[in-house]
């Protein structure tokens, strides 16, 4: 007898339709065809495990099991419910009038019960996608994919209750989320607010400024300077998630495993702040069986990397064209897959060894040399990707005590959204360019150039600072963004003194200045 089930195969954050074909006849040997990995082979002692612990008995026959399109790689445990539901409906055991209609992802465990698997979103889109009528999943995945509209979505606890909704459909219900209700309730709900940040208002606006523009930004400062602190509050002012960028974001991290058991959607931007110690594989993504990496879970939110020069250096150049270009591929002998990773890049770091080269309540003990060295860690073509270069000095007790609650994230957001907007408004006619940090160098001249004074005032800085020439496209952009916040149609000399003051580490004499 021949049955027929349907899963899926996710390959990045895209899904492939897998349909499981089970033969059974005289005999008593299992054969599992269709490039199947250790963990799909290791699910045959996992169904009659759990077959035994929940009544039923693992049929005595000849079985043939063909997971096509045979010459795709089928990775991981969710195929379990599909071939164990196909085994028992090619013995009889469970009824095949429902099996053409419905998708079905889950591993089994030893008692029968349905395990959480990876990338139920993107499964989903793929069942409404061919036109199933619903998919059945695991009660902890039913959630993350329940916010696809058009597609009854079934969770289940243990494989009884799948053999019993394929007998009698009719006594479930699919869960329904209301997905704009809960996203957009939950958009404004942060746990850091720049409203406690006391003092430091030139660090917040060059964060202002990042956050209209998109741009990436690095903070340098001695141990206690708040970078840290106000790195993390950077979320609360970008521009919010729209539900395409909140699908898409959520689709990763369902495919990397990430998301908790009460979410249905990423409502807020990702905040992902790996430690120098990362390995390459981690960061962009990849390994025996391909995962979104740190950059990757960033999408549409922010990477920050704390203490920059900690991180190994052949990890932070494997950064260089994700920043360009807004995606990873990864390639390797077996596979081929591509993640999105379009991030705003925030980095910070000690200015020098021993951390207090510029503090004024502290002595720097490095030499100039030293420092140099310190600052060589990060390649020229990193920074070149780096918009906005700011120093940071702690603020003293003094001015902390007396300091009233800083600006709120909320406000800061609204001159954010109205930047942006402006920006949206500008490229619509460039698809893919969204913000500032995005323009092309054409884009640059064509809504960034500015007038005979404004030239003039870039070649003095770039003269009397020692500023490199990769700085002046920078500059360009974050002057841009500067007039945007300001309202402002063309680019001004206020604005393009401004944005030169954000390209401190490009000054030629950054290093001999004195501690």
């Amino acid at each position: 007898m021949l049955v027929k089930t349907f899963s899926a195969a996710v390959t990045g954050i895209e899904a492939t339709t897998v349909m499981i074909e089970v033969s059974m006849s005289r005999g008593v040997l299992f054969h599992l065809t269709g490039l199947p990995d250790n963990a799909v082979r290791e699910s045959h002692d996992r169904i009659v495990a759990a077959l035994e612990n929940t009544g039923y008995k693992f049929p005595v026959a000849d079985i043939t099991v063909n997971m096509a399109p045979a010459d795709l790689r089928k990775e991981g445990s969710a195929y379990d419910l599909p071939l164990a539901i196909g085994i028992l409906a090619a013995a009889g055991k469970v009824e095949r009038g429902l099996l053409g209609d419905y998708m079905m992802i889950g591993e089994l465990g030893l008692d029968g019960r349905l395990q959480p698997v990876r990338g139920a979103l993107p499964i989903a889109m793929k069942a409404r996608e061919e036109k199933f009528k619903g998919l059945i999943v695991p009660s902890r995945n039913v959630r993350e994919a329940a916010v696809v509209d058009r597609l009854d979505v079934y969770g289940m606890d243990s494989i009884t209750d799948v053999i019993a909704f394929l007998g009698a459909a009719a006594g479930y219900e699919p869960t329904v989320i209301d997905t704009r209700a809960e996203f957009y309730s939950r958009q404004g709900d942060f746990e850091f607010d720049f409203a406690d940040v006391r003092g430091q208002q030139g660090v917040k606006r060059a964060l202002e400024v990042a956050a209209a523009g998109g741009h990436n930004i690095i903070m340098i400062g001695p141990p206690g300077s708040g970078k840290s602190m106000m790195a993390k509050r950077l979320p609360s002012i970008l521009p919010p998630l729209s539900l395409a960028e909140s699908l898409e974001t959520t689709q990763i991290h369902s495919v990397a495993g990430k998301l908790s058991r009460d979410t249905s959607l990423i409502s807020q931007r990702p905040f992902r702040a790996p430690h120098h110690t990362i390995s390459p594989v981690a960061l962009v993504g990849g390994g025996t069986s391909p995962q979104p990496g740190e950059i990757s879970l960033a999408h549409n939110g922010v990477l920050f990397c704390d203490e920059l020069p900690e991180f190994n250096r052949s990890v932070l150049e494997v950064m260089r064209q994700p920043l360009e270009d807004r995606r990873i591929t990864i390639s390797r002998s077996k596979y081929s897959v591509e993640y999105p990773c379009s991030f705003m890049f925030v980095a910070s770091m000690n200015p020098c060894p021993c951390g207090y080269y510029g503090d004024p309540t502290h002595r720097c003990v490095c030499t100039p040399g030293q420092i140099q060295r310190y600052m060589n860690k990060i390649s020229g073509p990193l920074l070149d990707r780096i918009d906005l270069q700011i120093e940071i000095t702690p603020v003293p007790f003094e001015e902390i005590s007396k300091a009233a609650p800083g600006e709120p994230s909320a406000a800061i957001r609204e001159r954010v959204v109205r930047a942006r907007a402006m920006q949206e408004q500008r490229y619509a006619a460039h698809p893919g360019t969204h913000c500032n940090a995005q323009m092309t160098e054409r884009m640059i001249h064509q809504y960034a150039e500015p007038d005979a004074d404004g030239i003039e005032l870039l070649r003095m800085a770039m003269r009397r600072l020692s500023l490199s020439a990769r700085a002046y496209n920078r500059i360009l952009k974050v002057a841009r963004t500067i007039a945007d916040l300001a309202g402002s149609e063309t680019v001004g000399t206020d604005h393009l003194a401004e944005a030169i003051g954000y390209r401190n580490l490009d000054r030629g004499d950054w290093a001999e200045r004195g501690g």
